[in-house]
């Protein structure tokens, strides 16, 4: 790869971190491809060198910042108690901007490109998946549906705990939906349900 090309490739990556990190902290249409070009030491003239859209951009930038969720996903099945705990946390809410995107762009992604949503659907899913296989067989089939009532409360937890302006119920709020959900993760529970 010649040293232009290899220029090119990583100013496309920079641009795609800034936006990714940015859209997190301001939402898909809380910063302009402007501003995310001039956060990047770049032109506003040079964007399209690199995408064909604004919508591109933030398809490539969401899919990057994807992969803060990486570690979480990978405790799901070796500590899932811990992973719960990492993302019901004020240092996960305080982090919007390296934190999960499934949770950061929640509304945003509702009114995004169908690419968009697509990818937030399929990454939603393995999640489900993966915290229905790591909490304690019961004999029954309702994990999935379990899991899908952990995420929803972690995601709206860690959006209920940025958006309020009172510090004491934000941390409640993490505190409360954090101690439910690792009730899952008990074998006492499971045991409950037989």
């Amino acid at each position: 790869m010649g040293h232009s090309q290899a220029d090119k490739l990583a100013t496309h990556q920079r641009i795609v971190d800034v936006a990714a990190r940015r859209f997190r902290e301001l939402g898909l249409d809380g910063i302009s491809v402007a501003d995310i070009m001039h956060e990047a030491d770049l032109t506003v003239g040079g964007f399209y060198k690199h995408f064909d859209s604004r919508d591109s951009l933030v398809g490539e930038a969401f899919a990057t910042a994807l992969r803060a969720i990486e570690p979480f996903e990978s405790a799901l099945t070796t500590a899932p108690r811990e992973a719960m705990r990492f993302y019901v946390s004020e240092r996960h809410r305080d982090r919007i901007g390296t934190g999960c995107p499934l949770s950061a762009l929640v509304n945003d992604v509702a009114h995004s490109t169908e690419e968009v949503r697509g990818i937030y659907t399929e990454r939603v899913k393995q999640i489900f998946e993966l915290i229905a296989r790591s909490l304690p067989a019961d004999g029954t089939s309702s994990q999935r549906s379990e899991a899908m009532l952990i995420f929803s409360a972690c995601v709206g937890s860690l959006s209920l705990s940025r958006a309020v302006s009172d510090p004491k119920l934000s941390k409640q709020i993490l505190e409360n939906v954090l101690a439910q959900v690792l009730d899952y993760f008990s074998s006492k529970r499971a045991q409950r349900k037989k």
